[in-house]
């Protein structure tokens, strides 16, 4: 039992405002795993407070970017040899298989982490710049206090798209975790005391929606990211909109994985474990729509039913397991929600269905539909679990245009013999991303999506031009 009765506020471990509590419960066994206090109103202006002393009085943001990337280093490090436990915990929170946690709960964060300290030396700060009436100096300042909110699926990874950037870049921190998944936050937070990150430079304040709706309007707050729904989002944009306030948003998807003519089968199927089920189906990017030309859809079909149906569903923490249970007995209840809807719009499940894997824990049988038209719903919207929609399209224009018929923008892949031209295909898809052959998040990189998928880009430079301000100074030569 993981047990917490402090917050992490300013670098501090201090009472919390309220009395309410959250537990967290085992998406595996339904029983409670941990206990930590329920962030209030009040909470988050003692961090907010906090975060903006640090900010306007502290050393944190005075620091040249190798001080402070010498500091984020050390955090990295520690990160780096304590992966397996960070792994191990959120696996036990939300039911990534242990397999895909290691890799993509722990590793990845921690890479991120040391990429922007790496980036901190090559990253071009400050530069002279010739203008057309005399010489001029441009600089890259923090943009201040950030409010960074964070959803259950990959808590650690879309928390460092956030901290790691703003960290290096001088800005201080007000996370908000999950109520499913607070507990690697206080993880993170013993690893950021030790590693001697300055008080008042980084919080977390785990809550739900209206704590969180009550930090991104804080009028000390001076940016906020925010990765989770595109109707969230929505929300949170309108705010930012009306205070002028800096934001990013990393919403939701429905990517397309196009299946061209000389695909080779085997390999794609393999691909596609990762690139449309990572993470129990629970990720923004995952290619839920598999695009196949009409001349070998029944093929694809088979093949598809066949991969899908083989993967082993069951404990998250046995190496074994390739999809775990959902993070709650809710998105269970929603995923499920759309397989009977997908039956009514007409869609045939070749595998998978209503039959859960278990009594006790809250899974759901991987499927797959086929017989899918992109106009469905089960096509157009977000499912976020282990549910696949298998649509035939006529020619390749007509899969570039059912592939970019959707709201959102996020990702995608094309899976062909053909590298070149699969990527003269993937230059044609909406989406941020679109890979080939594979489908991959690289740290150099900037991810983000297009449409309702999202505004501005998190990692590569890209992601720490989100965390700056620009300041031009102009003088005698």
């Amino acid at each position: 039992m993981h047990e917490h009765d402090r917050l992490f506020i300013g670098g501090q471990w201090t009472a919390p405002a309220g009395t309410g509590v959250i537990e967290v419960i085992s998406p595996h066994t339904e029983e409670v795993i941990g206990r930590v206090p329920e962030g209030t109103q009040a909470d988050i202006d003692r961090a907010v407070a906090a975060a903006r002393r640090a900010f306007d009085e502290g050393p944190w943001p005075k620091m040249t970017p190798a001080e402070r990337a010498e500091i984020v280093g050390r955090l990295a490090a520690i990160y780096a040899e304590r992966q397996q436990q960070m792994a191990e915990l959120v696996t036990a929170q939300m039911g990534s298989p242990i397999l895909f946690s290691v890799f993509g709960q722990a590793a990845i964060p921690q890479q991120v982490l040391q990429y922007y300290v790496d980036l901190a030396a090559t990253y071009p700060w400050e530069e002279e710049r010739q203008g057309m009436l005399g010489p001029v100096t441009v600089t890259r300042e923090p943009v201040g206090v950030v409010a960074a909110i964070v959803p259950w699926n990959v808590p650690q990874f879309t928390l460092m798209l956030k901290l790691a950037p703003a960290l290096i870049a001088g800005c201080t921190v007000v996370a908000k975790p999950s109520p499913e998944t607070p507990l690697d936050s206080y993880l993170l937070a013993e690893w950021i005391t030790e590693a001697g990150i300055p008080e008042g430079v980084v919080s977390f304040v785990p809550a739900g929606r209206e704590v969180g709706a009550y930090l991104v309007a804080h009028p000390d707050v001076d940016k906020v990211s925010f990765t989770g729904s595109t109707a969230a989002g929505r929300q949170i944009g309108e705010v930012c909109g009306r205070q002028l306030k800096r934001v990013t948003l990393e919403l939701g998807g429905k990517s397309a994985a196009i299946l061209l003519e000389d695909a080779d089968l085997a390999a794609t199927m393999e691909g596609l474990k990762l690139a449309s089920l990572m993470n129990n189906g629970e990720a923004c990017a995952a290619q839920t729509r598999i695009l196949a030309p009409r001349s070998r859809y029944d093929e694809v079909a088979d093949a598809l039913a066949e991969m899908v149906g083989s993967l082993k569903v069951g404990d998250p923490a046995d190496y074994s397991t390739e999809i775990g249970p959902l993070v709650s007995r809710r998105q269970q209840e929603r995923v499920e929600g759309y397989i009977r809807l997908g039956q009514e719009e007409g869609a045939k499940v070749i595998t998978g269905g209503l039959n859960r894997p278990y009594d006790r824990g809250w899974y759901v049988a991987p499927t797959v539909f086929a017989d899918v038209d992109n106009s469905m719903r089960i096509a157009q919207e977000e499912i976020f679990g282990p549910v696949l929609a298998l649509i035939p399209y006529e020619d390749e224009a007509d899969a570039i245009r059912i592939a970019n018929d959707s709201s959102y923008g996020l990702g995608g892949s094309v899976w062909t013999a053909d590298v070149a031209h699969g990527i003269e295909v993937a230059r044609q898809i909406r989406t941020g991303s679109c890979g080939v052959n594979m489908y991959t998040l690289d740290p150099n990189t900037p991810f983000g999506g297009f449409k309702n998928s999202g505004l501005g880009r998190e990692l590569g430079p890209e992601g720490l031009v989100a965390y700056l301000e620009h300041k031009s100074i102009p003088h005698p030569a």
